[in-house]
């Protein structure tokens, strides 16, 4: 405590500890409100699909936060360097509450679609605004660290009680209070803001603001049209559409490397993005955002639809994958500066990964719960392991100069890898799922129940379940045996996802042996540094 009381200097702590806490547990409370966010709505996806149907926009209720995010993050992060962060902060929150009232409020998936997209706006300008917001309270970096571990704790608290909270709502009062639970915090967080972070301002250059809107507008299209190609190629193959979407994609990305090597503050820094120092880097960031990602958002429906658990029951054992991203990173930071190269870590947290996927899929839904956790917790760590060594390694890589664009493109590239990953997941998912059920009818020489079956989400709503089956069994087939089918079709299908993420972990682990030999202030058994 002494170290935060000492003496106010406003070169390295622009206020007093009393007012920096204060500022600071507003800061906190806006980084509990995203990460609680991410975290327990997972849990409720699952149920959430089986109430409004549209199991084809499962993966977009994650990815249109994460596009909004993404063409956001870069734009605000600017705009607060140039006229100060705590507006853009206090509206944020804002539109980020109002945006979790209408997905409660959603009647559709379709809908819901959407207000997760203006979610992922407020979401997007807080991730791009509250860390610089940190930056410009404490100048000095020693000190900046110690404040951060507000900071730090907030997420873990939400990592730890998040997916638990998400599947205890859902359970005993439904999905929309999943959504509806942002709103007190986000009123904590706007009255802390409001009344004490203070508005601080950079000495901005005269001459014509540049602001990359063209960019952002591209890079929302790009994305999206490469999400649509996604899902619809393993259905309709090459076809018109396809073709189209593909020429969109490939147009768009073309036209964004031109015209974002011309922009002085572009939203995708194409130069520092090809460097080849760092290049491994970045690839490795939207592996490891892939593999997260599919993971966090696809075991839950593992759970509740292949394996039939409650909501709680698969909001706690999923607790460990998120938990223990936040464990990798403290033990990281322990263990880093007693190694001579930090990148020895990366290869330990993407093997971890691998063998914490493979491990799941080797499950066949009888086991134990602790053993559910572990493997969860294992691939948490690793991927938290590999998280905080991409911030580390590339500031050790790159000039000082350069280290606010690089750590902002590594978090951009972690949420587009993180897109990739539950829109691919999900596309594997339906086909694979669409495909199995149709052979397994066919055996059972029932094919015209086909359309019952269509969609997972059929395997979450018991009452849907049990009125089907009835049908089933007074219509004659085996009702039980066709359900059981159906499950297991859903359960190889997320095996898939999980074995090709399973994959991109042992990619990253490939390219982890290209990132430079990084040295952080490695200390020798007498604590000398070397």
């Amino acid at each position: 405590m002494r170290s935060f009381v000492a003496a106010h200097d406003p070169e390295r702590q622009v206020l007093p500890f009393r007012e920096s806490l204060l500022a600071m547990l507003g800061i906190a409370f806006v980084t509990m409100l995203i990460a609680l966010d991410q975290t327990i709505v997972s849990t409720a996806m699952p149920r959430i699909v089986a109430e409004l149907k549209g199991f084809d926009l499962y993966a977009w209720v994650a990815t249109s936060y994460m596009l909004a995010s993404v063409i956001t993050i870069p734009i605000f992060g600017r705009l607060g360097d140039l006229f100060g962060r705590k507006p853009f902060l206090v509206a944020a929150i804002v539109l980020f509450t109002s945006a979790s009232v209408l997905c409660g409020l959603a009647n559709s998936m379709m809908f819901l679609v959407f207000a997760r997209g203006v979610q992922g706006i407020g979401g997007g300008i807080l991730l791009g605004t509250v860390f610089a917001t940190v930056a410009d309270l404490f100048p000095d970096p020693r000190l900046r660290l110690r404040w951060l571990v507000l900071v730090t704790s907030s997420f873990g608290v939400a990592n730890v009680i998040g997916p638990t909270l998400g599947g205890m709502l859902t359970q005993m009062h439904g999905w929309r209070l999943v959504f509806f639970v942002n709103v007190p915090v986000g009123i904590v967080s706007l009255m802390f803001v409001r009344l004490f972070v203070p508005n601080l301002h950079h000495a901005r250059k005269r001459g014509r603001i540049q602001l990359d809107w063209l960019g952002a507008c591209v890079v929302a299209v790009t994305f999206g049209a490469l999400q649509l190609l996604i899902e619809l190629l393993p259905k309709q193959g090459v076809s018109g559409t396809t073709l189209l979407l593909a020429a969109i994609t490939l147009g768009c990305g073309v036209t964004l490397y031109f015209w974002e090597k011309r922009m002085g503050y572009p939203v995708v820094p194409v130069d520092v993005l090809f460097d080849r120092k760092l290049v491994a880097l970045f690839a490795i960031s939207v592996l490891g955002g892939f593999a997260l990602f599919s993971m966090a958002f696809y075991i839950p429906l593992l759970f509740q639809g292949g394996y039939g658990m409650s909501p709680h029951d698969s909001g706690m054992l999923i607790t460990p994958l998120l938990l223990g991203t936040t464990v990798g990173s403290v033990l990281n930071n322990r263990i880093v500066t007693r190694i001579r190269r930090a990148n020895l870590l990366m290869h330990v947290g993407f093997a971890l990964s691998v063998i914490g996927c493979l491990a799941l899929v080797s499950l066949d839904g009888h086991e134990a719960h602790a053993v559910w956790m572990a493997c969860m917790g294992a691939s948490g760590m690793g991927l938290g392991l590999v998280a905080t060594n991409l911030t580390i390694c590339s500031q050790q890589i790159v000039a000082r100069d350069q280290l606010g664009a690089v750590t902002a493109l590594l978090q951009s590239l972690r949420i587009f890898g993180g897109m990739l990953g539950t829109a691919i997941t999900g596309a594997l998912l339906g086909h694979l799922y669409a495909r199995s059920v149709d052979r397994s009818l066919d055996s059972y020489q029932a094919t015209q129940w086909l359309k019952s079956f269509a969609s997972p989400d059929l395997l979450i709503d018991r009452a849907e379940q049990s009125a089907l089956i009835e049908r089933l069994v007074n219509a004659g087939p085996m009702g039980d045996a066709m359900m059981h089918a159906a499950r297991t079709a859903l359960v190889a299908s997320i095996h898939v996802g999980l074995v090709v993420a399973a994959l991109a972990a042992f990619v990253g682990l490939c390219l982890a042996w290209f990132v430079p030999a990084v040295q952080v202030a490695y200390r020798d058994a007498k604590g000398r540094i070397a």
